[in-house]
């Protein structure tokens, strides 16, 4: 089973935007030495506690810093931005790092609808309308120089015209994503993490619509992006992951600060008397499905997140799994990543 990591470049309490930067292209340094597969970076926007609302100047990074490890997107917010610039960014970074840039695409926000408003490309009297559709085909077009002889965009060469393009993927965490995905021939990472309601019946809408569309791809691929944090005991995985766990509490009552550390979440989550404290825990607990058939999160010891891990993804007939981490030590997050890396036996590089 393949291994990567997303990574939402966490802000920890204490430290700076820079520091979680820094920690970033460190977690990916190990990441590759470790044998994962890709190392994406998300996208959002105005959220104090998440330090990366470009994505693509961090890969570029990443690429510089690394050598063999896929880098990409997890993903760029397509309705944001123009699609022909995206080509373009992507065709550059590929150029860098030929053979091993991704494109993960989606149509989230990564923000609130006021960060929505401020980004929109076009303003008016009316919002925006969700042409994601046209702007997907159009980048594919773009990248995959495949508009037709009478379009007017087939007489743009974009630069730098290399061999090749990069890989993309489109993301998503509904049934939408999976019929697009399936009806484009491409990959598709399902953002479980985020919504775990959908997961099964999205990934297997997806794998039994699949239609190869000639990109390469002749037969459906997964990713199911799920959270992990593994520890060398299930009691202190419990206890780091209490910071993930005020962290999303605290986004579902829209307050996007930093991320806790465990003796500030622990207090916190534990000083509410009665119903407020049950209501709280039932906004935060990272264990519980949501209302979906699997965990958000797998918490504790590395054998125990490994059987977790490896059920979902047989279960969906998942080919590779993407592991979001989140908590407040930096050494500790790297820690849990080589735990899991141990455990699912990775060749390391």
């Amino acid at each position: 089973m393949k291994l990567s990591i997303i990574d939402q470049s966490p802000v920890p309490e204490g430290f700076t935007p820079a520091d979680a930067l820094r920690n970033s292209i460190e977690l990916a340094q190990s990441a590759e030495r470790l044998g994962y597969e890709r190392y994406w970076i998300a996208e959002h926007h105005a959220i104090e506690a998440l330090a990366s609302p470009a994505p693509e100047i961090l890969i570029a990074r990443l690429g510089a810093e690394t050598s063999q490890i896929r880098i990409g997107s997890g993903g760029v917010m397509l309705p944001h931005y123009s699609p022909m610039k995206v080509a373009e960014v992507f065709r550059v970074l590929h150029a860098l790092y030929p053979g091993r840039v991704d494109l993960g695409v989606g149509r989230a926000p990564g923000g609130t609808p006021l960060e929505s408003y401020a980004l929109w490309r076009t303003r008016g009297e009316n919002p925006q309308s969700d042409d994601f559709a046209q702007q997907l085909m159009e980048l594919l077009a773009f990248l995959n120089r495949q508009f037709p002889p009478n379009h007017p965009f087939s007489r743009i060469r974009l630069s730098p015209e290399m061999p090749g393009s990069p890989e993309v993927w489109l993301l998503g965490s509904s049934m939408w994503s999976a019929s697009a995905a399936a009806q484009l021939g491409l990959p598709y990472a399902f953002a479980h993490f985020i919504d775990p309601v959908p997961t099964r019946r999205a990934i297997e809408h997806y794998r039994s619509r699949f239609k190869p569309a000639g990109n390469g791809l002749s037969q459906p691929h997964t990713i199911l992006a799920v959270g992990a944090l593994c520890a060398d005991t299930d009691e202190e995985a419990e206890r780091l992951i209490s910071s993930a766990r005020l962290f999303r509490g605290r986004i579902r009552r829209g307050e996007l600060g930093v991320i806790p550390t465990p003796e500030q979440a622990m207090r916190e989550l534990g000083d509410s008397p009665g119903p407020e404290k049950r209501a709280k825990e039932s906004l935060i607990s990272e264990n519980v499905t949501d209302g979906g058939e699997f965990p958000r999160y797998a918490v504790g010891a590395p054998d125990k997140v490994r059987d977790q891990l490896i059920d979902m993804a047989s279960l969906l007939h998942a080919d590779e799994l993407m592991i979001v981490t989140v908590m407040h030590g930096h050494q500790e997050r790297k820690y849990s990543y080589k735990l899991l890396a141990d455990a699912f036996g990775l060749k390391p590089r």
